[in-house]
């Protein structure tokens, strides 16, 4: 056991997140999320959310201070009427850990070709549809 480290953080995920450099990306996917078809490795995290996920990351890497697309979420497409309100759960967990960060959007397709080059992806169980994060890790000081 280790102190400090969230009980969600499996010792596969700790690995891979102490493994990543800075600019490498770490998908959060959601339940509906294509990620055993699109990663490099693919963490399971079955029965966890993606907000705790977040949040427990954060915990335990910083963002890509250089780059202003370092925390981004998949666009809704044009006349989807899906619930987004976990978004803002999201705004909070990122101006807890991360107070000059700010949300960005990709078109989905695009979304998913930037997903397939991502260092790691971490599946989890969440239900929230449009519930994908991409994080850019940035450097320790």
């Amino acid at each position: 056991m280790l102190k400090k480290i969230p009980r969600i953080i499996s010792p596969e995920l700790l690995k891979v997140l102490c493994e990543m450099g800075h600019g490498d990306e770490i998908v959060i996917a959601d339940g509906n999320f294509p990620a055993a078809a699109y990663a490099k490795k693919l963490i399971r995290a079955d029965g966890i959310g993606a907000t705790e996920m977040l949040d427990s990351i954060l915990q335990l890497i910083p963002l890509d201070q250089y780059d202003d697309n370092n925390f981004v979420l998949m666009e809704k497409c044009a006349g989807d009427n899906a619930d987004t309100s976990l978004w803002e759960s999201y705004k909070v967990i990122l101006k807890k850990h991360e107070p000059d960060a700010v949300m960005s959007f990709e078109e989905r397709f695009d979304y998913y070709e930037r997903a397939k080059k991502a260092y790691a992806i971490v599946a989890t169980g969440e239900e929230g549809q449009y519930a994908n994060i991409i994080l850019k890790k940035g450097c320790v000081l």
